[in-house]
């Protein structure tokens, strides 16, 4: 029972980060958007999440926008 609440914390919390950063990427956002997105959540774990979840891209892109 090593496991620290930090780390599995620190686990979650990348996980999430990924999630959004894969969300981003396949966003109908523009290139300039997804980038700056993708760095505010590099930046800043934690906030840079929530902040994409409450004011990111959501939908998805689409065929034609690609």
């Amino acid at each position: 029972m090593g496991i620290e609440v930090g780390g599995l914390f620190g686990l979650i919390i990348l996980i999430l980060d990924i999630y959004a950063i894969v969300k981003i990427v396949g966003s109908g956002a523009s290139t300039g958007a997804k980038v700056l997105w993708i760095l505010l959540i590099l930046i800043l774990p934690i906030v840079g999440f929530i902040l994409w979840l409450l004011f990111g891209p959501s939908r998805p892109a689409t065929a034609a926008s690609m």
